[in-house]
């Protein structure tokens, strides 16, 4: 086999020659991310993919799984879809790669036109990056300058809200909210500042009235914004749904009296879309599913479906006026920040949205995924199941009449020791996640249905059954 080549699918699912070929090569050289890389040592290896089709992937021993987490909330429009390949190749024959430093390229410019078309309120210019992270990262940096251009520059601090992950470059890890995943690497750059989240089923203090609740967590970032004062925050970054922690939706006026706050202390509001835009909450943007206009927005992921890498931070004319006179320029960008078979993709990706209606898909389905899932809500180990559009945390309780969670080294055996590799071998891949309290996350393809939800409920409901049954 060439070091390019992926190993036959066997049979009978036995490891062939290849595949040991290919787990050793793995275990010499591949650093994964965010992955504990003793597990390459433990003699079994680590699940290799090499196939995706529709709502399904394979690994390399022929075994089907159902994914139930887009790839990594990404592959919206399902896998294998021969026309954004195609589309990459033709692409790549005419023009493989320019950047956007001082000369463009026309998928850029019809792909910033399309995003702009899509995007709120006036937010009309485009900035390309390759990914989440870097969008975010633009987002801060802009945010920061912006503010110096108007004479004002100690509104340099940004507010974000605890346990919220926004991404891992030193700016970006600024915002995140999860101090695990920042201590490594402190001293991070300063300027973040944490409010609390909207986990609902952990606000006991408003158990009966998610309007109060949505009230009272607004306005604990005004009262961080003065706090700290005015004169110094420059923005809130906020994703619709919050990810990390396990699906927090927003309760009902939230973000309505989050643009109010912003507004009145002259504090720009950014939604961060990584995960939430494309149609995993129903809508291009998902700021649109909650009523509110930003003025910057960040997205990634599910713009080429995964296909190919692009990410983009979206900007009001407020926040580009200072840029269309004179020498002002913002000096930032990444070489394939736009690239031109990335954009490609992205407008086939995105034309293949409309043809099929996903995101009317995804609203018309949300209720039917949300009812499946409820139905886990009959085991004792299930305590709360949230989220919105596909997009779907399920939290794990050791009692359910008091909430009590389980402790770090329960949280470890139930969710590493058991949960995670149970799951996979029983045929769904979704993640099992313990930043913040134990969930179980699930964001499917667009694409699934009705008899996805009930074969992703059936897997849980015996995977969560020996779970508790092992506690």
């Amino acid at each position: 086999m060439t070091t390019t080549e992926t190993p036959a699918l066997p049979a009978d699912g036995t490891p062939s020659d290849a595949e040991a070929t290919l787990q050793q090569k793995a275990k010499d050289h591949l650093w994964m991310h965010f992955t504990r890389q003793s597990v390459m040592e433990d003699g079994h290896g680590v699940p290799v993919i090499v196939k995706g089709e529709g709502n399904h992937i394979w690994d390399s021993r022929g075994k089907r799984y159902l994914d139930g987490l887009s790839g990594l909330f990404v592959v919206n429009a399902g896998h294998g879809r021969k026309r954004l390949a195609e589309v990459a190749a033709k692409q790549a024959e005419e023009l493989a790669f320019f950047p956007l430093w001082s000369y463009a390229h026309p998928s850029a410019i019809e792909l910033a036109d399309r995003l702009a078309g899509y995007a709120p309120g006036d937010l009309n210019r485009v900035f390309f990056s390759t990914g989440g992270g870097e969008a975010v990262e633009t987002a801060f940096k802009l945010a920061k300058y912006y503010w110096k251009l108007q004479g004002r520059p100690t509104k340099h601090k940004v507010i974000s809200r605890a346990v919220a992950y926004h991404g891992t470059p030193q700016g970006a890890l600024a915002i995140t909210g999860i101090p695990a995943m920042k201590e490594m690497f402190e001293p991070v750059t300063p300027g973040g500042f944490r409010v609390p989240n909207t986990n609902f089923y952990r606000a006991p203090e408003h158990a009966d009235d998610l309007d109060a609740f949505g009230q009272w967590a607004a306005n604990r970032i005004e009262e961080m914004i003065l706090f700290e004062g005015p004169e110094t925050v420059a923005a809130v970054f906020l994703e619709p749904v919050q990810n990390s922690g396990g699906c927090f939706p927003p309760p009902p006026g939230y973000f309505q009296r989050v643009r109010e706050i912003c507004d009145t202390y002259d504090v720009l509001l950014v939604s961060d879309e990584v995960i939430c835009a494309f149609g995993r909450i129903g809508e291009f943007f998902a700021c649109d599913a909650y009523g509110f206009v930003p003025d910057m927005i960040t997205c990634a992921k599910g713009m080429t479906s995964g296909y190919s890498p692009i990410g983009a931070t979206i900007v009001s004319d407020r926040i580009y006026e200072p840029f269309k006179h004179g020498d002002t320029a913002f000096y930032h960008g990444y070489t394939f920040g736009g690239h031109p078979v990335s954009a490609a993709v992205a407008l086939a990706n995105l034309d293949i949205f409309e043809e099929e209606k996903l995101n009317e898909r995804v609203r018309k389905n949300s209720p039917v995924f949300r009812s499946t899932l409820e139905k886990l809500l009959d085991l004792p180990i299930v305590g709360d199941v949230r989220g919105d559009g596909y997009f779907f945390g399920i939290e794990l309780v050791k009692d359910k009449a008091t909430k009590e969670t389980f402790d770090a080294d329960e949280s470890e055996r139930l969710l590493r020791g058991f949960m995670s590799k149970a799951l996979f071998d029983a045929g769904l891949y979704c993640r099992a996640d313990d930043r913040g309290d134990p969930v179980v996350q699930l964001a499917p393809p667009l694409t699934t249905g009705p008899e996805q939800f009930d074969e992703i409920e059936q897997i849980l409901r015996s995977v969560l059954t020996e779970a508790w049954a092992r506690l």
